[in-house]
């Protein structure tokens, strides 16, 4: 292992901006999923998606429904399998729903045998009724093209995982995180399963599988794609020894980036931000590992859409501000679709930092005022 970077945590912090696209948007929804290998995909709308909030600081010009149609196509147009160039899944050993580049495949098989063998009502191996009434989906699926468990005329309720759902829903879910069946489309935000061989490329589903070993040494690289200074074990630095490199900031813990982001890193290149303030998505990759960011930033931030309201400190669905290369708080937003307005439940910014603009940007985004 080479010696460490030794860098200030202003100097990190440009980096980051500049890593992270968010200094240097790029054309395509495609070349954000190529630079960090991939966009957690998340349903909550409250005032736009996980996704939506990502893409919109990495795209120059991103629209609404982006990356759906770089994922499936327009509605009532999918794309042909050959033109498919990403595709939705879980990021292995864990439930979080992503969009990966098609060069993600082959390390996914591992993950998705040991979910159809083990104990679990919401993705693991399926029980007896389920695995009866799978028959029939693929089947019908297989003669009908893409389907949601509403199209399944079965009125039986499945397992209660997550709230309420339906025999049909809970299997084809599980299908799903087992490889049998893949997200080829959606209607209004519900999905559409259809056969592997009808959303993959052949080349895709044809290819080698990746070793266990393999599949490790692309989980490390991914994580220093995502998150581009990330902390790595012992482990998975020996596996990525010839592609990242150590980086001390300040007197914190041992960090790694990849060798091929130094000279962003080395030269100070990026410079300083000098954008206005900007709404960053409540999971964005690069404040998404706390630990990192209250060592880069001095901000300590957490999503509380989950959290029980009595115990929210920030809001359901507060959004980060940059403010220049510095997080300075959150706005907790809600879209009033029925009034056409973007509404400020609580805002709590440090300094004078103007958030009105970054504010109105979002609404205008949203097609809200």
């Amino acid at each position: 292992m080479s010696a460490a970077l030794k860098v200030t945590a202003a100097d990190a912090r440009r980096f980051l901006l500049r890593a992270h696209l968010i200094d240097a948007p790029v054309p395509s929804v495609g070349g954000v999923l190529s630079h960090l290998g991939y966009v957690q995909i998340d349903p909550i709308d409250v005032c736009g998606r996980m996704h939506e909030h990502i893409l919109r600081n990495r795209v120059a010009g991103y629209r609404q429904g982006d990356l759906e149609r770089h994922l499936h196509g327009e509605p009532g147009n999918p794309l042909p399998v050959e033109k498919r160039a990403a595709f939705e899944h879980h990021l292995p050993s864990t439930d979080v729903l992503v969009a990966f580049p098609l060069d993600a495949w082959p390390h996914l098989a591992a993950s998705m045998r040991e979910r159809s063998t083990r104990r679990s009502a919401w993705l693991g191996r399926l029980t007896p009724r389920e695995r009866d009434f799978s028959r029939r989906i693929l089947e019908e699926v297989a003669a009908r093209g893409p389907l949601g468990p509403w199209a399944f005329a079965d009125g039986r309720k499945g397992r209660k995982v997550w709230g309420s759902a339906t025999l049909a829903k809970a299997t084809l879910q599980k299908l799903f995180f087992h490889g049998r069946l893949l997200i080829a489309g959606r209607d209004s935000n519900r999905r559409l399963y259809d056969l592997p061989e009808r959303v993959l490329p052949h080349g895709v589903l044809s290819a080698p599988q990746a070793t266990a070993l393999q599949t490790q040494r692309w989980l490390a690289v991914l994580r220093l794609r995502q998150h581009r200074l990330a902390a790595l074990t012992k482990a998975e630095a020996a596996l990525v020894a010839d592609l990242a490199c150590p980086v001390e900031v300040g007197d914190g813990p041992r960090l790694f980036c990849l060798r091929t982001d130094l000279p962003l890193l080395e030269t100070r290149a990026c410079g300083g931000s000098r954008e206005p303030p900007r709404l960053l998505a409540p999971l964005d990759p690069v404040i998404y590992d706390r630990r990192v960011t209250r060592q880069l930033w001095g901000f300590d931030y957490a999503w509380e859409a989950y959290v029980p309201a009595p115990k929210r400190k920030r809001g359901y669905y507060a959004l980060p501000v940059l403010s220049g290369t510095e997080l300075v708080g959150h706005v907790d937003l809600k879209a009033d679709r029925q009034a056409g307005r973007l509404r400020v439940v609580s805002r709590r910014v440090a300094g004078r930092t103007a958030t009105s603009g970054a504010v109105a940007s979002l609404a205008r985004f949203l097609g809200l005022r």
